[in-house]
């Protein structure tokens, strides 16, 4: 049963993935660096287990990286989204390397109010792939 509900766990994010605007696909990324930061934590304090623990700060790094390598430098916004982006990543290597995780609230802290930022972004009419779409499309059908 465990491996079924696993399966359509992975399954339904899938087409969350799939059916999701950038703006959504944002908000599933973000989401799931928090994740890894609160089980590297749990890992490392109540399991003890540094494997577990590295391989989750690691995923929570290359979501990071995903986030900065998105990043268009045409716009203005994202400068200062690619210094908020490096701090995470500078924090969250530094965690793993210490395993001191006294700063990990202040970082879940910033990726909570970024989910929540992206999430209102996300239901704006201008978010949806819709929007998006030249206007000249509609004129040709």
């Amino acid at each position: 049963m465990d491996n079924r509900r696993k399966f359509l766990s992975q399954e339904y994010l899938k087409q969350k993935v799939m059916t999701a605007n950038p703006a959504e696909l944002i908000v599933i990324l973000v989401e799931s660096c928090i994740k890894n930061l609160k089980l590297a934590e749990i890992y490392y304090t109540e399991q003890k287990s540094i494997d577990k623990t590295n391989s989750c700060l690691i995923k929570s790094q290359d979501i990071i990286i995903e986030l900065i390598n998105c990043l268009d430098m045409n716009i203005s916004l994202s400068s200062q989204l690619l210094e908020i982006y490096n701090f995470l990543l500078s924090s969250i290597r530094k965690i793993n390397i210490k395993k001191d995780f006294s700063k990990m609230q202040d970082l879940l802290d910033i990726l909570n109010s970024m989910r929540d930022t992206w999430e209102q972004i996300a239901t704006l009419p201008s978010a949806s792939p819709a929007a998006s779409t030249p206007s000249f499309v509609s004129e040709v059908g």
